[in-house]
C-alpha cells in the first residue's frame, strides 16, 4: 500500500512534461529545471482514505494527507512538501504501513531535497536524492538505506531534468492540458534513491468523479504506466479536477498483491 500511495504523487505529476516542452509562458531563465507556480501556495493541505480489495470486498485500509508551506532549505527561501501515510487498525493486523515522504523545492520549483522513508510490513527503507545545478547540468547524488542495513551512494549529472515523485507532483499543479485530446502519450524520467526510471502518462479524456466528502468534481482522466520486461505496463487510473488547481479526486491502483483505490475526502489552502 505504501508504494501504491506513492503512485499517488507520480501519476499526478507526470503529465506536466507536455508543458515544459511546449510552454514558453512558464519558463523563468536560464535553469532548465525552473518552472513557475501557478497553482498551489503555502499552507495547502490534501486528505485521502485508502481502501483495499481484500478477498473480493473493498475494505478501508488507511488514510494520506500532503501539506506544502514555505520553508527554508540552506538558507534559501523553499517550499516543503510531505506526504503521509497511515494504515488503518485493522490493516496493521495484516500489514503494516508507515510511510512519510519529504521534498525541498525552490520558489522556481526546482527540486533541492527528497527523503521517502517507508515501513512496509517488516521492512523499513529510506530513499534520498540531493539535486545541485551548473553549467546546464541537473546534478544529482542518491542514497539508499536497504532493508538490511547497508547503504548505497551514486552520483549521476544529467543534460535533462530530472525529478523524485514528490517535487514532480508540485511541478505538475501548473500544467496546461487544453489542447491534448485522449490516447496523447507523455514521456518522462523519475528517480528515486538508487535508480532513473523510464515511464509513461496516457490521457484518457474527460468524467466527473465523486469524492468521499460526497462531492462531483469534473475530472481529467489519465493513466500511469512503467516500464517493465521491456513493455509498458498500466500501473494505476487516476483522476484529476479539470481547474486551476489539478487536485487528485480518485485513483484507481493495479498492484502485484491486489487492488486498491484512494479517494479525496478534504481540501484547504487551495490557491485558486
Amino acid at each position: 500500500m505504501g508504494f501504491a500511495l506513492s503512485l499517488l504523487v507520480i501519476t499526478l505529476s507526470s503529465f506536466m512534461l507536455h508543458t515544459v516542452a511546449s510552454s514558453s509562458t512558464h519558463d523563468t531563465g536560464d535553469s532548465p529545471c525552473k518552472f513557475r507556480n501557478t497553482a498551489f501556495k503555502s499552507g495547502e493541505f490534501l486528505s485521502y482514505n485508502l481502501y483495499y480489495n481484500w478477498k473480493f470486498v473493498w475494505v478501508k485500509a488507511g488514510t494520506a494527507s500532503m501539506s506544502i508551506v514555505q520553508s527554508r532549505y540552506k538558507g534559501k527561501d523553499a517550499y516543503r512538501a510531505s506526504l503521509v501515510t497511515r494504515g488503518s487498525d485493522r490493516v496493521d493486523n495484516v500489514f503494516v504501513l508507515r510511510d512519510t515522504l519529504l521534498c525541498y523545492n525552490s520558489l522556481d520549483l526546482e527540486p533541492l531535497y527528497f527523503r521517502k522513508g517507508a515501513r512496509e510490513g517488516k521492512r523499513y527503507t529510506v530513499d534520498e536524492v540531493f539535486y545541485t545545478y551548473g553549467n546546464g547540468k541537473c546534478n544529482v547524488q542518491q542514497h539508499m538505506l536497504h532493508n538490511d542495513g547497508t547503504n548505497s551512494w551514486a552520483k549521476h549529472s544529467y543534460d535533462d531534468c530530472v525529478y523524485d515523485m514528490l517535487s514532480i507532483f508540485l511541478r505538475a499543479r501548473s500544467f496546461n492540458p487544453a489542447n491534448w485530446k485522449a490516447g496523447y502519450v507523455v514521456n518522462f524520467p523519475i528517480v528515486d534513491g538508487d535508480d532513473r526510471k523510464p515511464a509513461q502518462l496516457r490521457f484518457e479524456g474527460k468524467t466527473t468523479v465523486k469524492g468521499d466528502n460526497d462531492v462531483k468534481y469534473d475530472c481529467l482522466r489519465l493513466s500511469y504506466l512503467e516500464l517493465q520486461d521491456g513493455k509498458y505496463k498500466r500501473i494505476v487510473d487516476f483522476y484529476v479536477t479539470d481547474d486551476a488547481n489539478h487536485v487528485p479526486v480518485r485513483l484507481d491502483l493495479f498492484l502485484r498483491f491486489g487492488s486498491a483505490k484512494a479517494f479525496l475526502v478534504g481540501m484547504k489552502g487551495l490557491r485558486n
